[in-house]
């Protein structure tokens, strides 16, 4: 759960639930992460097993980040319905 309190774990796993994506597209979404920051998010999901990066270069949930963004859908659900309001 530390993990998941630092700051723009969160996003990073909710823009890769999807599909992989590229270091350029990721920081694209995230326009108010800096790179260097968005960086060292990266590698440390990479070194916890929840996304992995793929010989294309690109960024993708493993099993254990595919069951944790399963497991965050009615968070991100709740957040979406409460943020209109």
């Amino acid at each position: 759960m530390e993990l998941l309190g630092q700051r723009w774990m969160l996003r990073v796993i909710w823009e890769l639930a999807p599909g992989p994506l590229g270091f350029l597209e990721l920081r694209r979404r995230m326009d108010n992460c800096s790179s260097s920051m968005l960086s060292v998010r990266l590698q440390t999901l990479q070194d916890a097993g929840i996304i992995v990066k793929r010989p294309d270069k690109s960024y993708e949930l493993t099993a254990r980040g595919g069951e944790l963004s399963r497991a965050l859908e009615p968070l991100w659900a709740w957040s979406e319905r409460w943020s209109r309001s």
